[in-house]
């Protein structure tokens, strides 16, 4: 009996040796990632053949009747390229092609015709230089986004809009919209749950609003493009809204306050269990307007 629980022991490490890759293949396998990484020809055959990733597009596109003027990237001609727009305040759509897998990434950022800075309107990623190609036309002839999304499934929308003016209130409810997408494709239902609760409350939604560590917070003017660099100043030091999970939600009068000579997390007003409860007490708190 002994001998034959050696046996098949014996015979379990060997079978469990042959199933492993051998070193050498292992090793391989890791410097053909790697050189694929260094070498984008590895990974972009094709796109070596054409010379760039600017002039691949536009090959992609003429071959569906689309006439593209593609920019290459200097230092990676590759896996970068650039379309310009013909929309007011959109910068060039960029594409960008990974460098562990043959996919490519678009990133179009604009800021309509506000002065304000430019910010991710749509993004996506895809094998498809063909579909790239037909987001890129519409993007350079100014499509509208809703269309732009209809144009390829793998388009992805963040919700803002391009702003027709500098008028506050197009700039706060584009922001509403994108925090209200941003909070959906994050998948944490208390996150939805308080950004909408807010939202339907006018007295709120009429202040610029951005998320911090899952708290909302409101801005009583609109905020520089990073707010949270300037968390001293009053019109951004406000009540705040914090989506915990399990445990609920916390209202704080202020995002933080100074204690001996220290910042510190502001004074909580109250845990509630439900969004509509906590957003109800923000609005009481004299903290919201500053």
């Amino acid at each position: 009996m002994a001998e034959t629980s050696v046996c098949k022991s014996a015979a379990a490490t060997l079978m469990a040796k042959r199933a492993q890759p051998h070193r050498d293949q292992r090793l391989s396998g890791t410097l053909v990632l790697m050189s694929a990484e260094s070498d984008p020809a590895a990974l972009y055959p094709d796109i070596a053949v054409e010379g760039s990733l600017a002039t691949a597009l536009q090959a992609a596109g003429a071959s569906q009747g689309l006439s593209l003027t593609a920019l290459s990237s200097e230092s990676d001609p590759l896996r970068h390229a650039s379309i310009a727009s013909t929309a007011p305040g959109r910068e060039p759509l960029i594409v960008s092609g990974w460098s562990w897998k043959r996919r490519w990434s678009i990133t179009g950022l604009g800021r309509g015709r506000s002065s304000g800075p430019s910010l991710i309107l749509i993004s996506g990623n895809t094998d498809q230089l063909g579909a790239i190609a037909q987001v890129a036309a519409a993007w350079r002839d100014g499509m509208a986004l809703a269309g732009i999304e209809q144009v390829a499934g793998f388009v992805e929308l963040s919700g803002r809009y391009e702003p027709p003016d500098d008028d506050p209130r197009h700039v706060i409810a584009s922001q509403w919209g994108y925090l209200r997408q941003e909070a959906r494709a994050a998948n944490w239902p208390t996150q939805v749950e308080l950004i909408e609760a807010a939202y339907a409350r006018p007295e709120l939604r009429r202040l610029y609003a951005f998320t911090s560590h899952w708290t909302l917070r409101f801005a009583t003017v609109l905020p520089p493009e990073r707010p949270e660099v300037s968390d001293g100043e009053v019109s951004l030091n406000t009540v705040c809204i914090a989506a915990s999970g399990e445990d609920g939600f916390t209202v704080r009068a202020r995002w933080t306050e100074l204690k001996d000579g220290e910042h510190t997390p502001g004074a909580i007003i109250a845990n509630t269990n439900t969004a509509d409860e906590a957003v109800y007490l923000a609005l009481r708190s004299a903290a919201c307007w500053g």
